[in-house]
């Protein structure tokens, strides 16, 4: 009897040391996908960023004169107020010039803006303005 006492007692022992691991295991990976999953959202708003910059690009969309009207629509909408940093995050280019949209993101004071450039006779106009919390 004492044998079968210490074999159980030793496939106990066994069996807790191997749920004991599995769980610091689950921990582990579980801090390593939170910490991989904010790398991958930084490095996924990166490329959206890019890709609204290439296709400004590419449907000959000129760069300068699509910032000017987003600085423009920000001093007029806040006005006195420096711009800090001016991102364009979303490019909507349907047919024709008259549907096309350019959505920038404005920093200035800690605080956001979104603004939304229409194309009406081939210049831009603020369409939409809103402030960020």
């Amino acid at each position: 009897m004492a044998g079968v006492d210490t074999v159980l007692i030793v496939i106990l022992a066994l069996l807790g040391l191997f749920l004991v691991v599995a769980a610091l295991g689950a921990v582990v990976a579980t801090r390593r996908n939170r910490a991989g999953a904010a790398s991958f959202s930084e490095s996924l708003t990166a490329v959206d960023r890019q890709l609204a910059a290439a296709t400004a690009t590419d449907h000959g969309w000129e760069r300068t004169t699509l910032d000017a009207a987003a600085r423009a629509a920000f001093a007029e909408h806040r006005p006195g107020t420096e711009l800090e940093q001016l991102e364009l995050i979303q490019i909507v280019d349907e047919p024709g010039t008259d549907s096309d949209l350019a959505v920038f993101r404005a920093t200035a004071a800690g605080a956001s803006t979104q603004m939304t450039l229409g194309r009406r006779s081939g210049s831009w106009y603020p369409k939409a303005i809103v402030d960020e919390r």
